[in-house]
C-alpha cells in the first residue's frame, strides 16, 4: 500500500511509504522534525545530508551512509541539502509483528545465550556490501509513479534486517527482545479503530490498561494528548479522501469519526488552513 504525503502545509517536502519503507525528498535548507522512532529503524542518505540531536550529542549522517535507530528513541531529525544536492533517503522500519515473523522465520528462539546485545543506541553502520546491494536495488523506486509490489518490499526489509545480522549478531538479541510490551501496542489500537466512536476510558480498557497508565503510557509515545492524536489522525484520513476524490465532504465527515459537520470544518481549516471544499480536485 502506498501512501504519499504532499500537503498545501509544506510544499518543500515530499515523502511516500511503501509498506514501511519510506522514502523522502527535502527541497530546502530549514526542514527538521521531531520524530520518535516507534520501531527499529535504519535510514540511508542517499543525497544530501542530515543531523540527528538526542538532546545530548548530534550526529551527522553524510551521503551514501547509513544509520541505525533504535525504537522508542525521541530525536531531532534535520534533513538538508548539502553540495547542492537535495535531501533524498530511504528509512526502512522494522515493524513488531514484522520482527516477530522473522524471529521465528530464523529461529533465534535457540540463539545462543552467550550472544551480546548490542547497545540500544543511535550509530552509523560500517559501509557493506549487503547494505550497498540492498540500497542500490532500492533505487529505481525513488521515482513515485514505479511502485515496486508489496511482496518485493516485504523482501526488502528481510534483507534490511539479515544485513544488520551480519553487521552483528548482537543485532538479534536487541531487536528480538520481545520481554516487555511494545508501547506500539496502544497506536497499534488506536490505528485500527481511531474513526470509532470509543471514549479515552474505553481505549484504555481494550488495550488492557487503567486510565492513569494509558495516559502515562501515551505520553511516552507522542507529544499529543490521545484526544488530540485522534483528531490529527481523523483529519489526515479526511485530507486524504477530499483530495483523492473519492468522496464528497458531506459524506466524510462521520466516515472519519467527526459528529458534526461544523466541528470537521473548523478543526480541517485550522489544521491545514483551508477549507474542506477547497481542496476537492
Amino acid at each position: 500500500m502506498t501512501n504519499i504525503q504532499d500537503n498545501k502545509q509544506d510544499p518543500l517536502k515530499l515523502i511516500f511509504n511503501y509498506n514501511n519503507v519510506f522514502y523522502s525528498f527535502f527541497y530546502d535548507d530549514t526542514s527538521s522534525c521531531i520524530h520518535r522512532s516507534r520501531e527499529f529503524a535504519i535510514n540511508y542518505v542517499r543525497s544530501g545530508e542530515m543531523m540527528l540531536d538526542n538532546g545530548k550529542e548530534k550526529i551527522h549522517v553524510h551521503k551514501g551512509e547509513c544509520v541505525f535507530i533504535p525504537r522508542d528513541y525521541k530525536i531531532t531529525m534535520y534533513k538538508k541539502s548539502h553540495n547542492g544536492e537535495r535531501y533524498c533517503g530511504i528509512f526502512l522500519m522494522f515493524t513488531r509483528n514484522f520482527l516477530r515473523d522473522m524471529y521465528n522465520k530464523l529461529g533465534y528462539n535457540t540463539a545462543p545465550a552467550q550472544i551480546k546485545k548490542m547497545d540500544n543506541a543511535v550509530m552509523i553502520l560500517p559501509e557493506t556490501v549487503e547494505l550497498e546491494s540492498l540500497f542500490a536495488s532500492m533505487s529505481p523506486y525513488l521515482n513515485p509513479d514505479v511502485k515496486p509490489k508489496d511482496e518485493f518490499i516485504s523482501l526488502k526489509l528481510q534483507e534490511g534486517l539479515m544485513a544488520l545480522l551480519a553487521i552483528d549478531e548482537g543485532f538479534a538479541p536487541l531487536m528480538f527482545d520481545f520481554s516487555k510490551p511494545w508501547k506500539m501496542d496502544i497506536l497499534d489500537f488506536m490505528e485500527e479503530n481511531y474513526t470509532s466512536d470509543l471514549s479515552i476510558e474505553e481505549i484504555a480498557h481494550y488495550t488492557g490498561r487503567s486510565l492513569a497508565t494509558f495516559k502515562r503510557d501515551f505520553k511516552k509515545i507522542s507529544d499529543l494528548t490521545p484526544e488530540k492524536w485522534l483528531i490529527a489522525r481523523r483529519l489526515e484520513k479526511a485530507y486524504e479522501l477530499i483530495k483523492g476524490g473519492r468522496k464528497k465532504v458531506v459524506d466524510i465527515y462521520a466516515e472519519v469519526g467527526f459528529r458534526n459537520p461544523s466541528h470537521f470544518s473548523t478543526a480541517f481549516k485550522k489544521r491545514f488552513g483551508i477549507a474542506p471544499a477547497a481542496i476537492m480536485p
